[in-house]
């Protein structure tokens, strides 16, 4: 059981590392209050194309490495209390 404990704690390290740099990467999509005012069009071919560009993928592996941050700390939390 601690190594599977210590298998699990590796595992959270190096997903928070990553998720960490992954963030920092990624750049600002909103435009802030401007863009609230003067809308945006979203039916342009980027933003339909938008999962397949390097930001896409970016924010699909941020998105899945949080989910796997929030599940590991659940079942880290359960082995260790």
């Amino acid at each position: 059981m601690e190594i599977i404990k210590n298998i699990l704690l590796v595992i959270y390290v190096i997903v928070t590392f990553v998720l960490i740099v992954l963030t920092l990467i990624q750049t600002k999509e909103s435009s802030g209050a401007s863009g609230t005012i003067t809308g945006s069009s979203t039916n342009n071919f980027y933003n339909q194309n938008k999962g397949r560009t390097k930001e896409g993928r970016l924010k699909r592996w941020t998105i899945t490495l949080g989910i796997a941050f929030a599940v590991l700390a659940v079942v880290l939390s359960i082995f260790y209390f």
